[in-house]
């Protein structure tokens, strides 16, 4: 009867943990077609979040914003994508993902057409935070991929989605630019809202109407041990402090570069501006070899190389005055080792703890928004102060901190 007893108690169990895995033993898997889609979603999802950086000399203009502070825009967006990773991305935990999916979408169409038709700033910067809230709909959607995904296929499918997250982001500077040479500013968001409303349609059709049997907990539960994370695993708060810090790095550049490039003696055109985004495609490449480095237990050594290899990347960036290709150079330079850190940062928490992969990179993500929203901010400021000069200086303090906060803690997570 004891044996018995034990049996059912661990059969319980066993079936308790299903259900909190939420994926199903018998998922049917990810057809190609439907993977792609996902990707596409993801890519114009995220692509919203970084329309603007080629378009902040227009919206200056347009609404009368200084050279100085036109960086806000940048960062209220940023600070609203923030708060979704914290407040929304968890109720994919509670609610039917496929409404959840669509009616972000939805909303983000409305969000974006408000941004296209904004009459002046502070409804700008609104609809803006709006926009950067509801675009976290690509963490759900990654982590939904993986749910839906047979155990043969999930790497893949996921590795798919994720690509549309890297193109998203590569592509959006560029496609940004054309549209606002041929149309203006404005239709950038106008076309996006068409895009996403269209992309919502279509994510409802093809989504599973049923879902897995989820666990019982509370929305204010579920939050709170995003935070307990942070309070248990050091190596959390290590690697979220180096995702502010990396990708501060990253706007620091981003953000103001549109107002040099396109004042003489430069002068060039969105579309031109737009182009040296696609230097980015090398930190696509560097993710390819981080995690393989990482699974043989090299991730602090890559860790530490990539953050010289981002300081050392706004020498040239400084330059650029004396030839654009130094510019080229700089970007290369910086986006693979602010992509190889952030592979690197994401493989070391999800091998800490597996059981908590998505709260993992939903609180890891929080950090990436702020340090993106702070770099924005600080760096247009450093512009109106003292050029393209103080820029580069504001880039170098922030890849030296990087490596002194990085030998500090060299210790958490040997």
């Amino acid at each position: 009867m004891n044996i018995e007893v034990m049996n059912g108690a661990a059969t319980k169990a066993e079936r308790t943990e299903e259900r909190e895995q939420v994926t199903p033993a018998s998922s049917p898997g990810l057809s190609g077609m439907t993977t792609l889609i996902f990707a596409v979603a993801c890519g114009l999802s995220v692509a919203n979040v970084y329309f603007a950086h080629p378009l902040l000399d227009a919206m200056a203009h347009d609404f009368a914003i200084a050279p100085a502070s036109i960086g806000i825009v940048v960062m209220v967006t940023q600070i609203g994508y923030a708060l979704g990773l914290l407040f929304i991305v968890p109720l994919g935990d509670l609610f039917d993902r496929r409404k959840l999916i669509a009616g972000q979408a939805v909303l983000s169409a409305v969000a974006l057409i408000a941004v296209g038709v904004a009459p002046n700033a502070a409804m700008l910067l609104a609809s803006l935070a709006v926009v950067g809230l509801l675009a976290v709909v690509v963490q759900v959607l990654v982590a939904y991929a993986a749910d839906l995904a047979a155990p043969s296929q999930r790497g893949r499918a996921v590795g798919t989605v994720t690509s549309g997250v890297i193109t998203g982001i590569l592509l959006a500077r560029f496609v940004a630019g054309v549209v606002a040479d041929f149309a203006g500013w404005r239709w950038v968001y106008v076309v996006s809202a068409a895009l996403t409303l269209f992309m919502a349609v279509l994510l409802y059709l093809i989504l599973p109407r049923h879902e897995a049997e989820r666990p019982s907990t509370s929305y204010p539960r579920l939050l709170a041990s995003v935070v307990l994370l942070f309070v248990k695993e050091p190596l959390l708060r290590v690697r979220a402090v180096l995702a502010l810090l990396i990708f501060a790095s990253f706007n620091v550049l981003w953000a103001p570069l549109v107002l040099p490039l396109s004042a003489p003696p430069f002068s060039l055109s969105h579309t031109a501006i737009g182009l040296f985004g696609l230097a980015g495609v090398a930190g696509a490449l560097g993710a390819r070899w981080t995690g393989g480095l990482v699974d043989r237990g090299r991730g602090q050594l890559v860790t530490g190389l990539s953050l010289l290899l981002m300081t050392a990347a706004w020498l040239p960036i400084a330059f650029m005055g004396m030839s654009l290709w130094l510019l080229v150079a700089g970007i290369v330079m910086l986006d693979l080792a602010i992509q190889a850190t952030h592979v690197t940062n994401q493989s070391l928490i999800f091998a800490r703890r597996p059981d908590a992969r998505s709260r993992l990179v939903g609180g890891y993500m929080i950090f990436y928004s702020l340090g993106s929203a702070l770099g924005s901010i600080v760096s247009t400021m450093a512009y109106g102060v003292a050029g393209w000069s103080g820029v580069s200086l504001l880039g170098v303090g922030i890849g030296l901190l990087a490596l002194l906060f990085w030998a500090l803690t060299l210790r958490v997570g040997r």
